[in-house]
């Protein structure tokens, strides 16, 4: 694995004074992702867990369902490319996955960035709850267990949990990325995903929310703010979003019925 974070000498100015010191800086790392020969997309991330990030964007964009529908997966390391080959020919156009499309759903108006996005989001139809301090707790431990977070501040992160307890969390430069992760984690080992949360470090835009109904959680809790057509979405979606979880508070922004008082 390679390292996600370097040392590098820098000068530092503080209290009047220009300092020779050190600093840990956040490794960054293209990977480019050739599905059946043809070139797909080109991912700038942290470079760890690219088997679990490529299976969840591959996943998140439609292109599989199901792990064993990949008939092989190699990461090329030093030249910076995973290949994928899978068991049918899905006839890859890059426009199917970058042209914007607006459409309704069920009597009810979506708008999603992606062609793709309409036929994999999901609307949750999950039945869990979760009291308020345990978002709190679970916010906590998410940041805690981040150690390239608290070297570098400059990654995010996301962590798949229960109300009880995190499960796994990941870490990345791109907030997309460390969602992909997690789908890729929870696609390979067979984890479902309809009684989980996502904790999250960074804002919930619209993106990110279109992100999680993909995954199939029907919760989502984050440190920040969310935007407006986030909320929307969360609204359709049936997603519960909360945010700015800092210290002892929180807002709910969408779904309130499945935070539970203590």
């Amino acid at each position: 694995m390679m390292d996600m974070s370097i040392n590098r000498k820098i000068i530092k100015y503080e209290n009047g004074n220009l300092i020779n010191t050190e600093d840990i800086i956040v490794s960054e790392f293209p990977l480019t992702i050739i599905v059946n020969d043809q070139e797909f997309a080109t991912m700038v991330c942290t470079p760890t867990h690219f088997e679990e990030m490529v299976v969840g964007f591959l996943a998140s964009e439609g292109v599989i369902r199901f792990y064993d529908e990949i008939k092989s997966l190699q990461i090329d390391e030093d030249t910076g490319f995973a290949y994928v080959t899978l068991h049918v020919d899905i006839g890859t156009n890059p426009q199917q996955y970058t042209k914007r499309f607006i459409g309704s759903c069920c009597g009810k108006s979506r708008q999603f960035y992606f062609k793709n996005d309409v036929k994999t989001t999901k609307t949750s139809t999950s039945k869990l709850t979760i009291t308020p301090q345990q978002c709190i707790q679970l916010m906590h431990e998410m940041q805690s267990s981040s150690v390239v977070f608290k070297h570098t501040g400059g990654v995010h992160n996301a962590a798949l949990c229960s109300p009880e307890k995190m499960f796994v969390s990941r870490t990345d430069i791109g907030r997309h990325n460390a969602l992909d992760k997690l789908y890729g984690y929870s696609i390979l080992q067979k984890l479902p995903v309809r009684d989980k949360i996502i904790v999250f470090s960074g804002r919930i835009s619209s993106e990110v929310l279109v992100k999680a109904a993909k995954i199939g959680v029907g919760i989502v809790l984050s440190k920040s703010a969310p935007t407006d057509l986030a909320i929307k979405l969360a609204d359709d979606l049936n997603i519960t979003a909360v945010g700015f979880i800092r210290g002892q508070s929180f807002n709910v922004y969408s779904h309130p019925e499945r935070i539970k008082g203590e």
